[in-house]
């Protein structure tokens, strides 16, 4: 089958499996992944990274902090040879996931693919660091 011209390539499809299903880690915990990388087998990948990042998002400029960062360029550890990765991380003690009104703080996995045209491919799986409740609007109250 032959692809117009004018279509982008499919997307691919990242798989992650992380070694506690809930996705609940708390501070100081080991976080362990295994990803897998599916659906580029027309396109030749030149690098491949992942990381461990924590954002925020709502109101406001919107920060962003990296914890782990690994990037892989070796062609044997590439796809379509080896479509699989893995690793593992100790959490720091801060900043936990916030689900606040305003502002809320998000941890994932991201697994960015590479490919040797200039596209690339993101894919974020999100997990909690703590356990601080959802912040709640407050309610108003009428005059009696």
């Amino acid at each position: 089958m032959t692809r117009g011209l004018d279509r982008p390539p499919p997307a691919p499809r990242v798989e992650v499996q992380f070694d506690r299903p809930s996705r609940q880690h708390e501070p100081g915990d080991r976080l362990a992944v295994r990803y897998r990388i599916e659906g580029c087998a027309e396109e030749s990948i030149r690098a491949v990274e992942h990381s461990v990042v924590w954002y925020t998002e709502g109101k406001g400029e919107e920060d962003l902090g990296v914890h782990f960062f690994q990037r892989i360029t070796d062609r044997a550890l590439l796809p379509p040879l080896a479509a699989a990765g893995s690793f593992a991380t100790s959490l720091p003690q801060s900043p936990l996931s916030y689900e606040g009104v305003i502002v809320k703080l998000r941890w994932c996995i991201r697994v960015r693919v590479f490919f040797t045209g200039s596209r690339d491919f993101v894919s974020e799986h999100v997990f909690d660091v703590g356990h601080i409740p959802p912040a709640r609007m407050p309610t108003v109250r009428t005059p009696e």
